[in-house]
């Protein structure tokens, strides 16, 4: 394969708000798993993948994976056990509704409902809107996860205009226009990191008698959230995007709608009594959380939220967005970038975002470019339309566009790779030859092998197939 000449580094700016100590943007900021995992490229070799999807699913912290394994031992039923392995077991879910509850700054009345993912937990609140208190308004930026569960639900879909301060006009004149029971919003865009301001969207929310949700699945894996000081009434985010296991979210907010919403399963755990012909079923969380509940779910989220909130004050952000504005001014200085937004004016109004950037090269689809990137650099992005249809249309790409993310294992390594990489590609082309396979861009031939003990269940990277949402 042709060797991309090198592209000059980009000079870190000096950071006045740095503290002795203060991770630098060439280290991590907390241990992952799969720090250090060599993956293989297309003609033989191996490198060390850098993961820049952080976006789509984050690596699990190091403390997390280690505090499961002290779990495991005590496998027992939650709720359902004299033993002393099952009070522990309790012990540790009821704990970490209160670890959450402090991450995210709930009020001392909120509910901590452990869900599935994000999108289970949209879909819970949804069920719990009551009739009659009016529509839901949303822009149509939004994941799909926080916009198809409102449909059917008296949605009103509000235009994104090309600065925030338009949108947020054309917000508050749609809540003004009829009743609306809720405002739905994301926290950060899953798209281009952009953040609206949350305590201007509640004030909004409130002044026309509308409570407001936060999809803050990508918001809460990047900064910290205070739903009591903002104002926010209901909250949900997905453990597998904050450095924990696929499998378990949270749903965080104020208890009567859910409280008088029918359950969201129906048998064991969500009932007081049960009769022939009746049922009284309980409140709080457990109204909603029917069946054996998922502990190492709950627990390794609570695990996630106590390291987040551990790391010194502002280090956090700092290092994100050291890394990010490597990124952006790297991307802008490639000839054939485009790096998209959603608002003009978002830098100046202080809604600049995490560290996730969406960019397209004109003329190259997206999908081949990140096929180019993991097989020929070891290079994790991710490509397509990202649940997000309607944003990527008004963005101009609705064909789709590419997504580099970071977060706390992320290190400027890996951000100067991947510019490297991209440049390269602009300037020389790819290094192997390409073709779609099964709706996704793969090496032709893709003679990459995934581990040994892999392929006794899977026949290599060729047989993944692609969601239909995100190309």
């Amino acid at each position: 394969m042709p060797e991309s000449a090198r592209r000059p580094e980009v000079p870190a700016q000096p950071d006045e708000h740095a503290v002795p100590g203060d991770a630098q943007p060439d280290a991590a900021l907390l241990a992952v798993r799969g720090a250090g995992l060599h993956v293989p490229l297309v003609g033989g070799g191996r490198v060390e993948y850098a993961n820049l999807d952080y976006a789509a699913s984050a690596p699990c912290l190091s403390a997390v994976a280690e505090h499961i394994e002290r779990v495991l031992p005590y496998s027992a039923s939650v709720h359902r056990g004299a033993g002393f392995a099952s009070q522990v077991c309790t012990s540790l879910y009821e704990g970490a509704r209160a670890d959450v509850a402090r991450f995210v700054g709930a009020r001392d009345d909120d509910l901590v409902l452990f869900t599935r993912n994000t999108t289970d937990a949209v879909n819970l609140l949804a069920g719990a809107l009551p009739a009659g208190a009016g529509d839901v308004v949303l822009f149509d930026l939004e994941h799909h996860a926080n916009l198809l569960p409102w449909r059917g639900r008296g949605a009103r879909c509000v235009a994104t205009r090309p600065t925030l301060a338009q949108s947020l006009v054309a917000l508050e004149a749609e809540l003004r226009a009829a009743p609306a029971a809720l405002l739905a919003v994301t926290g950060a865009s899953n798209v281009t990191g952009e953040a609206p301001p949350l305590a201007r969207l509640a004030r909004l929310a409130h002044a026309a008698g509308a409570r407001i949700f936060v999809d803050a699945a990508q918001l809460a894996p990047h900064r910290r959230v205070e739903m009591a000081a903002i104002g926010i009434d209901y909250l949900a985010f997905s453990g597998h995007k904050l450095y924990a296991p696929f499998g378990a979210g949270v749903l965080v907010g104020a208890a009567d709608w859910l409280d008088a919403a029918r359950p969201y399963l129906a048998g064991g755990g969500a009932v007081r009594e049960v009769a022939a012909e009746s049922v009284d079923w309980a409140t709080g969380a457990a109204r909603h959380e029917a069946g054996t509940p998922n502990l190492v779910g709950a627990s390794a989220i609570a695990a996630a939220c106590r390291a987040l909130a551990a790391l010194p004050a502002g280090a956090w952000e700092r290092h994100e967005t050291r890394l990010r504005d490597r990124l952006l001014r790297g991307l802008a200085a490639l000839d054939g970038v485009v790096i998209h937004r959603i608002w003009a004016d978002s830098d100046e109004v202080g809604a600049a975002g995490i560290g996730v950037v969406a960019f397209s090269l004109p003329g190259h689809d997206p999908g081949r470019v990140s096929a180019y990137l993991s097989a020929e650099h070891g290079i994790g992005v991710r490509a397509g339309r990202f649940c997000a249809h309607p944003l990527l249309a008004r963005l101009g790409v609705p064909g789709g566009a590419l997504r580099a993310s970071v977060g706390v294992g992320s290190t400027s390594e890996h951000v100067d790779r991947l510019l490297d990489a991209l440049d390269g590609y602009l300037r020389v082309g790819t290094g192997w030859t390409y073709a779609v396979r099964d709706g996704q861009w793969q090496p032709s031939p893709d003679d990459r092998r995934p581990p040994p003990w892999v392929e006794d269940f899977a026949t290599g990277p060729a047989s993944a197939g692609t969601s239909p949402c995100g190309t």
